[in-house]
């Protein structure tokens, strides 16, 4: 394994996460939600301790607290600006949690503090009407409408509420220039794999809640109703992370406003909830997705439970680093080697929101960096990208 991303590397994405964006988060937290005073203090100091002091253990009763404190021994009393980039962002959300109280009795437990950022995503003419005209914009022949569906699922991986990229690059709905963005292209193999087996489980780890959930939805539709798999497990977060990342309480509150959507995606509404009624659609989770290890570092359970699919769909940017150990590996680096012994055949999609990537032809990485300087960072450009059995 090449040497982890850290925190430390003065000019990197991961400092400026840390020193910019992750502050701006604790901000926008404050604004939206109505805290008492003493909450309002714990975010604050949380602010101050990740800027200027040096990494504090959950203090909190808590049914993970035992399982942090043994994944968090080697960094805790070290400044938050010299650890391992995506441990530090994974603790960052827990610790988040343990200041609102999301754990604890009385009225803030289980509420969910980025709520109010997710929220406006599913507004009927949001993310509900975007999939109905996805719908109705689709090809009618099966190898089309599997193309456009995955690449939906793809580029609605830009709605990431911790970077806002939709702000500038739009709601993830087809744009002309996603051809040219699409640096790696395995869709053609991946039809080819699916197609040509029988139908079995496709396991699909969601990223966000919102437009990009409910992309994933209705690929998981299709993939089921075409038999190209005879069930799908969508694997989500058990509790808030990464400020839109889905959770089962986000799956249900996007299926309950996708049928006011419009009429493709009333109709989609329904054919789901025979899905999950009939246990072709498992909505699923683990406490491994919100938590700081990599893939490389999965669980006997959840690695069992992979080795039965015939195919994982891995999305986003942090499974991406997950998937990678998060490490500064050279672009060129063949995708296989660094994905190393993944239990499943595997792809992965995903635009590009962090200075990682592998699998490039020589040069390319350096041609792109000299077109954009933050080619790898400002979610233009997305990858779908295969291991499979050849």
């Amino acid at each position: 394994m090449p040497p982890p991303i850290m925190t430390s590397e003065p000019g990197s994405f991961a400092h400026h996460t840390m020193t910019a964006r992750i502050p701006r988060i604790i901000d926008e937290t404050l604004q939206l939600n109505s805290y008492p005073p003493e909450l309002e203090r714990s975010l604050q100091d949380l602010r101050l301790e990740i800027l200027s002091g040096l990494i504090r253990p959950l203090q909190e009763i808590a049914p993970d607290r035992r399982r942090w404190a043994l994944l968090s021994r080697p960094h805790i009393m070290r400044p938050w600006l010299d650890v391992p980039w995506y441990w530090a962002e994974a603790f960052f959300y827990r610790r988040m949690l343990e200041a609102t109280h999301y754990f604890q009795p009385g009225p803030w437990h289980r509420r969910d503090p980025f709520a109010p950022r997710k929220r406006p995503e599913l507004a009927p003419d949001a993310a509900p009407r975007d999939v109905d005209a996805l719908l109705a914009a689709v090809p009618l022949d099966t190898p089309g409408r599997f193309m456009a569906l995955l690449h939906a699922s793809l580029w609605g991986n830009r709605l990431d509420l911790s970077h806002d990229v939709s702000k500038t690059l739009g709601r993830g709905g087809p744009d002309s220039d996603d051809a040219a963005n699409l640096l790696l292209d395995d869709t053609a193999r991946v039809w080819q794999y699916l197609s040509s087996r029988k139908p079995g489980r496709v396991s699909i780890i969601a990223d966000n809640a919102g437009g990009e959930v409910l992309t994933d939805l209705a690929l998981s539709d299709f993939l089921i109703d075409s038999r190209l798999a005879a069930r799908v497990d969508l694997h989500v977060k058990s509790y808030p992370f990464f400020v839109s990342d889905a959770t089962m309480e986000d799956v249900q509150e996007a299926l309950d406003v996708l049928a006011v959507g419009g009429q493709h995606a009333a109709t989609l509404t329904r054919r789901l909830m025979a899905h999950i009624e009939e246990g072709r659609l498992v909505i699923a989770t683990h406490w491994f997705y919100t938590s700081p290890r990599y893939f490389r570092e999965l669980p006997r359970d959840l690695s069992a439970r992979y080795h039965r699919a015939a195919l994982v769909i891995l999305k986003g940017d942090a499974n991406y680093r997950r998937l990678l150990g998060d490490a500064h590996w050279p672009p060129t680096v063949p995708f296989p080697r660094a994905v190393g012994s993944f239990p499943a055949p595997l792809v992965a999609l995903r635009t590009l929101k962090a200075e990682l990537i592998v699998g490039l032809a020589p040069g390319r990485a350096e041609r792109l960096a000299a077109e954009d300087p933050e080619w790898l960072v400002n979610g233009r450009r997305g990858i779908i990208q295969a291991w499979l059995p050849s």
